[in-house]
């Protein structure tokens, strides 16, 4: 008999089970309160809890809430979730003027004979992509690109595999801005938006660096002996099916060029407004989608067509956006049955008076753990952070470390796990077994979880706090 492959549950099934059980345990765990008190940081406003000022109280079961809780926290979440939409759209709006292929296809015309440069620059690239915009499905169809590149440059799969997706991988790991994980995470978290990028921009750097350093490394080696590529033999008959000319990726025009300076003029505006004029997140919901309209046109969009582009973004994060919306209701059910700040004082309890280095990796533990169940980092967010943030509080780290914690927890083994979508749909246009992947990436996973630890210590040893 042929053995059936487990399947892991849909994201929207795992967190409506959560909310059932989270209102189950209303039924049975003592409510209870911690004290708060509003502080204020750099002109931010956020509510603490007081430490040692738990209380037991009675708790509130919940049971028909449960059908109107994902509702309710749709409502809850209606600005972040507004924000994703708009994000999601202004930056399809970018992708369909075709500026960013086509400069990518102009860098790679340039830079011909100079194999190295061009693995560099593409990488260089994407990680930013992945670290300013959170490219990660955007990723997907450039594997149609550059693994026939990498091919007739002398190169296998593997390598074409990094130019886009690994690069775009590592740099949504180490965002700097990333509006769908590390702002939503600090908007849960009550921080102010791109605070902390400072560090941020060091990581994305130093790991951006040392990825392509060893991805040059590996394909250097592979061009001076093929067979030692782990898809060897399938690249063989590859290339007797490609042309020896590069993929037509399209010519960078004008045109190309003033949405290129759209973009850099709208990245310009937005560490402005948020360092000096307090942009939150409305504020910046605003900026992408003037930004998304303005390309568009200068990009030769028709207005019909920007407004088409922008609702396909939408509709392509819609899946996200609703998410938000039921990671909500679990907090809703918590908060209504009077046992959330139960569950934070357990969970201190659990974490203890360990160092605060131990309390971030705990933190980073558990959702490298949830990670392979709920790959989408927008979920992990709206459903980790707002017990994450608080429980920071009380052991002794602060936010945005907590923030940290999570962001390296959710990024870099979404390249790795077989339960993420995004990778299995990429290895399977690049006609990669996941297997032979898997065994190249471990080695430099493994490098990626050790980095990750070592840069958590700096925040906790500073009590960063990014403003």
């Amino acid at each position: 008999m042929e053995k059936k492959k487990l399947k892991v549950p849909d994201a929207f099934v795992i967190v409506f089970v959560i909310i059932i059980i989270a209102a189950a345990a209303t039924w049975f765990v003592p409510g209870g309160q911690f004290e708060r008190k509003t502080m204020e940081e750099a002109g931010h406003k956020r509510e603490v809890i007081v430490k040692d000022s738990f209380q037991f109280q009675e708790n509130k079961p919940q049971d028909f809430e449960i059908a109107v809780a994902p509702l309710r926290g749709f409502i809850r979440m209606a600005e972040i979730i507004g924000f994703v939409f708009f994000v999601g759209g202004a930056f399809f709006i970018l992708q369909k003027t075709g500026a960013i292929n086509a400069a990518i296809g102009a860098i790679v015309k340039r830079m011909q004979g100079r194999e190295k440069l061009i693995i560099v620059f593409i990488m260089l690239i994407f990680s930013f992509f992945g670290a300013f915009f959170g490219m990660c499905e955007e990723a997907i169809p450039f594997v149609l690109i550059f693994v026939p590149l990498a091919l007739a440059l002398g190169y296998d799969s593997i390598t074409g595999l990094c130019f886009s997706f690994l690069a775009a991988g590592v740099g949504f790991a180490t965002a700097f801005f990333n509006p769908f994980t590390v702002q939503i995470a600090q908007k849960f978290s009550e921080i102010p938006p791109i605070s902390g990028w400072e560090y941020r921009v060091g990581i994305w750097l130093l790991v951006t660096g040392f990825t392509i350093f060893w991805v040059v490394r590996y394909a250097e080696k592979i061009k001076k002996n093929p067979q030692l590529s782990p898809t060897y033999e399938a690249d063989q008959e590859r290339r007797k099916q490609l042309d020896k000319e590069t993929q037509d990726i399209g010519r960078f025009t004008i045109f190309h060029g003033l949405v290129l300076l759209v973009l850099g003029v709208g990245i310009v505006f937005l560490f402005i407004g948020v360092i000096v004029w307090k942009w939150y997140i409305t504020e910046l919901a605003a900026l992408f989608i003037a930004m998304g309209i303005v390309a568009g046109l200068v990009g030769k969009l028709s207005p019909n067509q920007v407004a088409k582009a922008f609702i396909e973004g939408a509709k392509d994060i819609a899946g996200a956006a609703l998410i938000i919306g039921f990671a909500g209701g679990i907090i809703v059910i918590l908060e209504d049955g009077n046992i959330m700040d139960t569950v934070l004082y357990g969970m201190s309890k659990f974490i203890g008076d360990s160092l605060p280095i131990l309390s971030s990796y705990i933190m980073y533990g558990f959702q490298l753990i949830l990670n392979f169940f709920i790959p989408s980092g927008t979920t992990k967010a709206a459903l980790t952070m707002p017990l994450f943030a608080p429980l920071a509080d009380l052991t002794g780290i602060t936010r945005q470390t907590a923030v940290l914690a999570y962001q390296f927890g959710d990024g870099f083994t979404n390249m790795i796990i077989p339960t993420s979508g995004v990778t299995i749909g990429t290895l399977a246009l690049a006609k990669v077994p996941f297997e032979k992947w898997f065994k190249w990436l471990l080695p430099l996973e493994i490098i990626f979880i050790v980095l990750s630890l070592l840069l958590l210590i700096p925040p906790v040893l500073t009590n960063w706090k990014g403003f």
